[in-house]
């Protein structure tokens, strides 16, 4: 070996300046967490959920850092029942197992059968163990790229994906995927949810396909980094061995009407995977959102509940009231945004048409004449809104016997819970969100 410089193993000074700020960015996740406080894992779902809401800075954070949003939430007094039964899990759990049994002779049956594949035949099984989740993840593409190469028909029982989010690695492990010999790899998805005359509830069946997407796009990356390292595309590789590619169908297994038999639907998820594509790459780094908190800021939930709420409080968030059906904090979150008088607690819908009026009181001194642009069309519709309720009261005519039972709500004001001004307010100046969501502009009530 030459001595010169332009020879020899490169030394290893980068190597090891690569690797330090991840190690720092590790060890600056776990001071968030919480020194005594094990990591929460990553998975599909939370993913998916993330995906649906790019914007939230906070999510993004706890979830890279590892925080038990349960608990996390439970801690600062705004507990929430978001989850799945004991019972739920059981029942999954009996049904993944026999669907699986005799070495996925059933599921490789119904692949072919929806899928439109031919009879698979000699179907290996392929041994994932490996110590922690790294090594599985390493184990997994590994055997991956082992399969294809062989050309014939491959099982992974519960493969270890990795995938990078906002600069973070998580680890996502889907139920099955499937080699077959043309070197496609196919993600098996099984639920526990019915399907009752061969249909399943579309809710469902959605964020089955939201959270496949996401095992799609992690393995589409492994792929790529297969065919790259062997000079082979998804048409065919070198010395005629066939590329990897990944199917942009995913097959639903799920329990046949009311009984315990497996059946299963052929699901097309590449609107899911575009969307959760683009939306992952918009998501802020999680070293960048890390460096703009105040020094010594950690989410450990047994600080004290004043200094914990401060603590969260200080990483931006991005509620919306589709948060309820996919977040832990989702209860909090609402609540600081009604105490703000934030319009994004009416919906996405309703924030939009708003334009740059983002609280309740902006939006009411608009529609007034109190405040705001009278050239600026949403003030324009906002007042015409409140001129045309205005309006139609004043014409309408008045019930009998409205002031009597006026006078006895009056005698009974201490046992009549006041609404939320801001709620009565919007109401009296003739807004609602359903109006601004389905109308698209401010309208008379």
């Amino acid at each position: 070996m030459s001595d010169s410089p332009g020879s020899g193993p490169p030394p290893p000074l980068p190597r090891q300046q690569a690797t330090q700020p991840t190690t720092a960015l590790r060890q600056r996740l776990a001071e968030l967490r919480g020194p005594s406080v094990a990591p929460q894992p990553l998975d599909a779902r939370a993913l998916a959920a993330l995906a649906a809401n790019p914007g939230c800075e906070r999510r993004a954070l706890l979830d890279g850092a590892g925080v038990n949003k349960t608990v996390l939430a439970q801690a600062l007094g705004s507990p929430s029942a978001f989850g799945q039964s004991q019972f739920a899990f059981m029942r999954g759990n009996a049904f993944e197992a026999r669907v699986k049994a005799d070495g996925g002779a059933e599921l490789m049956r119904l692949l072919a059968e929806h899928m439109g594949t031919a009879e698979p035949v000699d179907v290996t099984v392929p041994d994932l163990t490996a110590a922690g989740p790294e090594g599985r993840a390493a184990r997994t593409a590994l055997a991956l790229r082992e399969a294809t190469e062989a050309g014939g028909w491959a099982l992974f029982d519960h493969p270890m994906l990795a995938l990078e989010v906002a600069g973070s690695p998580a680890y996502l492990e889907p139920d099955a995927v499937v080699v077959d010999p043309a070197g496609r790899w196919t993600v098996i998805e099984i639920k526990s949810f019915p399907m009752i005359d061969a249909s399943a509830d579309a809710a469902k069946v959605g964020a089955a396909a939201r959270q496949s997407a996401v095992y799609v796009l992690a393995l589409e990356r492994i792929a790529a980094h297969i065919n790259s390292a062997g000079g082979t595309d998804s048409t065919g590789g070198a010395g005629g061995a066939a590329g990897a590619s990944v199917h942009d169908r995913i097959l639903l297994v799920c329990p046949k009407d009311f009984s315990n038999l497996p059946t299963a639907s052929a699901v097309d998820v590449r609107k899911q995977l575009s969307v959760t594509r683009r939306q992952l790459t918009r998501l802020t780094r999680i070293e960048d959102i890390a460096a703009a908190l105040p020094e010594g800021t950690t989410f450990d939930p047994g600080l004290p509940p004043a200094e914990l709420t401060a603590a969260v409080e200080s990483v931006r968030a991005a509620y919306a009231p589709e948060c309820l059906a996919a977040c832990e904090l989702a209860f909090h979150c609402r609540d600081r945004a009604r105490g703000a008088g934030a319009v994004e607690a009416l919906g996405r819908g309703v924030r939009g048409e708003l334009g740059g009026l983002t609280t309740v009181d902006a939006v009411l001194a608009a529609a007034h004449g109190e405040e705001g642009d009278p050239s600026d069309p949403t003030v324009a519709a906002l007042r015409r809104a409140a001129a045309l309720r205005a309006e139609a009261l004043a014409e309408a005519p008045q019930p009998a016997g409205r002031e009597s039972a006026g006078r006895q709500s009056a005698l009974r004001g201490a046992d009549v819970q006041q609404p939320d001004p801001r709620e009565s307010g919007l109401q009296q100046s003739g807004l609602r969100p359903s109006s601004l969501q389905q109308e698209g502009s401010p309208v008379c009530r």
